[in-house]
């Protein structure tokens, strides 16, 4: 990844911004309760401070893959501590109990839905923002150690940098974090932030 300066860091903060509203509403709607999003943070960072980013190596975390085509091809996680997983599902069951197992088929599913859902929201704001086109495959969740779970992840990935958006959602009491880590390909970079407005400063 070329390296991106303030220009290039608010553009995609700005995108995240436009994101996060979207996302808020539509987990509102999931949720059937009020949700409000932080203002995200963005920073680019190499591979090896990542995992330390998101919480620490050891952290057990629910990841979601996806990968993505169209104008800007690359990789997407969306990661969530454990806990704030466990602390959403509680909110979508009110009246059930999933018995806090993260890896049960009810919950792995609900989770893959929550992050499919956030990922659309942010991915429909860069491509309103951008004009360009934006596809996502069939999002794959893992419930791991965050370093587990980025190895395999960035095997796929050719580059040594990701972006990452951190944010957070407050749910009536809760208080939710999460991250999204977006690794473009090499050559969509350029044309990503060309469309934004920055390309070349």
């Amino acid at each position: 990844m070329q390296p991106l300066g303030d220009r290039h860091l608010d553009a995609l903060r700005e995108v995240g911004n436009i994101g996060a509203g979207h996302a808020a509403t539509s987990l509102a709607l999931l949720l059937q309760r009020p949700v409000r999003i932080t203002v995200p943070t963005v920073q680019v960072l190499d591979f090896d401070h990542v995992v330390d980013a998101v919480g620490g190596a050891e952290d057990v975390v629910v990841g979601t893959y996806f990968r993505i085509g169209g104008d800007y091809p690359g990789n997407l996680f969306f990661i969530i501590p454990a806990c704030s997983a466990r602390a959403v599902l509680r909110a979508m069951w009110t009246e059930g109990d999933f018995g806090d197992d993260l890896q049960s088929e009810m919950a792995l599913s609900a989770l893959g839905e929550i992050g499919n859902i956030l990922i659309s929201a942010y991915l429909i704001s860069l491509s309103d923002f951008t004009h360009g086109k934006v596809e996502t495959s069939v999002p794959a969740v893992a419930v791991d150690m965050a370093q587990a779970i980025l190895e395999v992840g960035m095997l796929t990935a050719d580059a040594d940098q990701c972006l990452i958006v951190h944010t957070g959602a407050h749910i009536e009491e809760l208080d939710v974090w999460c991250h999204f880590l977006l690794v473009p390909d090499p050559d969509s970079v350029l044309p990503l932030l060309t469309a934004l407005g920055v390309g070349g400063e």
